[in-house]
């Protein structure tokens, strides 16, 4: 434990307080270690068992984590103080945020049509006509539409379905490397992550079995467009993934097709194969705008009256106001047509940088998506090498549970003629520094 900072209190809630305060100032980082219960239990005047119960609270509420022989830690993304990445230094070229180009998003909202004036938005939360249309979106790719739900992004509703499924400790099985933000929310959920490996098509069902064999309750996977290895089921891959779920009948699979709309190869899903507990969500922030805070789910029967239930509960429902303006935006011409265009924009400037790092000797991974990722040995050696000649990448360090290092590139603004430029820096500075490159 950092020993500037002293914990305090005389009750298991006053000394889980301080520690939550630490953690937030940020006195105790990610990794600092606790004092053994019966030491602080000494230093406090207080019972073992007030200490084992405050650890006990801070475990649940996802800001330690027990080690084993290795004690009680500050968790690698505290729920009071959940990583952020760093900001782009000025002068840099932004390849690390992951974000959509602005120019290929649409400009115009459309007018909405709901007039003013009282609805009973509890007894009819979601828009009709939008249902529709999003059954539209997903049945033809093979998701099932029988049962189809809104939320406040994908993340509001995996976090929700979650929190209800499991409880404090279970664990869940998770692409590694994976979306930093997802591995952050199942850590500040009290939850266990177990890493299930990935490659260019996505989970690979050997990793997939161990992890279901270790006892996990849930599964948190892409279809493509993987963030941030770029993976995408095959249609081989998706059958050998559904053969290893049907194995444990009663685990949760959340499908998050993140960049549906804006990925260049085809929706093989995993929900059209008769698992018993699943959902498929798709979000619009890559394509029709960030601040456009919904996401679509297609979901089994009992998904959706838990996810329902417990969404009238909190928020209640999804902003009509929201609903039409998507409606809006799904179904006018020009905004399709914006959205054919970025998918394919997107696909150019992946396959031009993967193109030139293929030619200098790099391995490169980026099936589907907006990422490439590289891996390398030495993550801060690239990162603050690329800096220094003018690009900001992200270190691959808030994406891993256990596999190797690596450097995720955003190509979304990458032009092709920069990507040249770009792979030629990159050698340069793994030159540099020749003796810490992994390949």
């Amino acid at each position: 434990m950092a020993t500037q900072y002293g914990i305090s209190g005389t009750t298991a809630k006053g000394i889980a307080a301080s520690v939550e305060r630490g953690v937030a100032e940020g006195a105790l980082g990610p990794g600092a270690a606790l004092p053994p219960v019966r030491r602080l239990a000494g230093e406090l005047g207080v019972s073992p068992g007030t200490v084992a119960t405050a650890y006990k609270e801070l475990r649940g509420r996802g800001i330690v984590v027990t080690r084993g022989r290795g004690g009680t830690v500050v968790a690698p993304a505290p729920a009071v103080a959940s990583r952020r990445p760093p900001k782009v230094p000025p002068g840099l070229r932004d390849l690390a945020g992951g974000h959509p180009d602005p120019g290929l998003l649409p400009g115009l909202v459309p007018h909405s049509r709901l007039a003013p004036g009282a609805r009973s938005h509890r007894s009819t939360p979601r828009l009709a006509r939008l249902e529709e249309v999003v059954r539209d979106w997903l049945g033809p790719e093979g998701v099932p539409v029988d049962h189809v739900t809104f939320a406040h992004g994908a993340l509001d509703l995996i976090g929700r379905l979650l929190s209800l499924e499991l409880r404090p400790g279970d664990a869940v099985a998770m692409e590694d490397p994976g979306y930093h933000h997802l591995l952050d929310l199942v850590t500040a959920l009290g939850l266990r992550s177990v890493p299930v490996a990935v490659d260019d098509e996505g989970m690979r069902p050997d990793a997939l079995r161990r992890a279901l064999r270790a006892g996990v309750r849930a599964v948190v996977c892409s279809p493509r467009a993987q963030n941030p290895y770029g993976g995408c089921f095959s249609a081989e891959r998706r059958d050998a993934l559904r053969k290893v779920l049907e194995e444990q009948p009663d685990v949760l699979v959340v499908e998050n097709d993140h960049a549906s709309a804006v990925t260049d190869v085809p929706l093989r899903t995993l929900t059209g194969g008769g698992l018993p507990r699943w959902v498929h969500v798709r979000t619009v922030s890559k394509f029709l705008g960030a601040d456009l805070r919904w996401a679509a789910a297609a979901c089994d029967a009992t998904t959706l009256a838990r996810h329902d239930g417990r969404l009238l509960l909190t928020s209640g429902w999804v902003s009509h106001l929201l609903q039409e303006t998507v409606y809006g935006l799904l179904t006018d011409e020009g905004t399709r047509a914006l959205v054919s265009r970025a998918q394919e924009t997107y696909a150019l400037r992946r396959t031009a940088l993967l193109r030139e790092l293929g030619a200098r000797g790099f391995e490169a991974h980026g099936a589907s998506g907006m990422n490439v990722w590289v891996p390398v040995a030495d993550e801060s050696a690239v990162v603050n090498g690329l800096r220094s000649y003018g690009w900001w990448v992200a270190a691959g360090a808030r994406f891993r549970l256990s596999s190797g290092p690596g450097v995720r590139i955003s190509v979304a603004e990458l032009e092709p003629a920069d990507a040249a430029r770009l792979a030629s820096d990159f050698a340069a500075v793994l030159g540099e520094s020749e003796a810490t490159y992994g390949g």
